[in-house]
């Protein structure tokens, strides 16, 4: 009796544990409480588009013949180049170099076949020596980077390439400040830098003269007593001097 009575008592603290797990295994599962969503990081704002961007007419051609004083070989003395010469071989598609509205296009003697864009604040962009305008008139609004012409030789011209000039309020700028550049304001404009014009006259070298223009600079000169082709002459002061002329190439 006693015995059966202590094997009851074992069993039954053996079953607790057993009953235990059963009862966790059919309880419901506990309901988890929905996670409180975190707050966005907030973005920064864009930047906002700059005021002004130029681009280069000629993308990736370097210019050739800079902003400056410049000396060809038929004028008596230096004269302000306004723009800048970029080599490119004929046909190459001339680009505008920013948003604008054609004011001219036509024939000039000296620039041959051009067009002209103006922008906003003043500014203006001149293309000349060109081979081909691409249906470009006066009143047409261009998006930079629009082909509006083509490279040609046109006019008093070098050899195969663009003059393209920048101005504002009528004032040459150097526009070698400006291609390719962008500026967030007006106050970041290099307006004084690009009015600059350096003393220093460069001398040209051309290699196609306007016709006839070889006779008149030779007569020029004899009748002036300089056909000593670049010779020193010694003055009678003592002093050497030469007048070094610029040879067509």
């Amino acid at each position: 009796m006693a015995l059966t009575l202590g094997f009851a008592v074992a069993l039954a603290a053996a079953s607790v544990p057993a009953a235990r797990a059963l009862a966790d295994l059919i309880a419901p599962a506990p309901i988890a409480e929905p996670m409180a969503a975190s707050p966005a990081t907030p973005q920064p704002a864009p930047p906002p588009p700059p005021a002004y961007a130029f681009d280069a007419p000629l993308p990736g051609r370097e210019i050739a013949s800079p902003f400056g004083l410049r000396q060809l070989p038929w004028e008596e003395g230096g004269r302000l180049h306004e723009g800048v010469d970029i080599a490119a071989p004929s046909g190459t598609a001339v680009k505008v170099a920013a948003d604008g509205i054609v004011a001219r296009t036509g024939t000039d003697p000296g620039y041959g076949r051009f067009v002209e864009v103006r922008h906003k604040d003043g500014f203006s962009t001149l293309y000349a020596h060109l081979g081909r305008n691409l249906g470009m008139k006066k009143g047409v609004y261009v998006k930079r980077g629009t082909p509006i012409a083509v490279v040609g030789d046109s006019g008093r011209s070098t050899g195969s390439h663009l003059h393209f000039e920048i101005s504002r309020k009528g004032r040459p700028l150097n526009p070698a400040h400006f291609l390719d550049k962008t500026f967030a304001s007006a106050d970041d404009l290099p307006l004084k830098a690009a009015a600059r014009v350096p003393r220093k006259v460069r001398l040209a070298h051309v290699s196609r003269w306007p016709e006839g223009m070889k006779e008149k600079v030779a007569a020029r000169r004899a009748g002036k007593g300089l056909s000593n082709g670049g010779q020193a002459v010694r003055g009678e002061d003592g002093r050497v001097r030469v007048r070094i002329e610029v040879a067509a190439s």
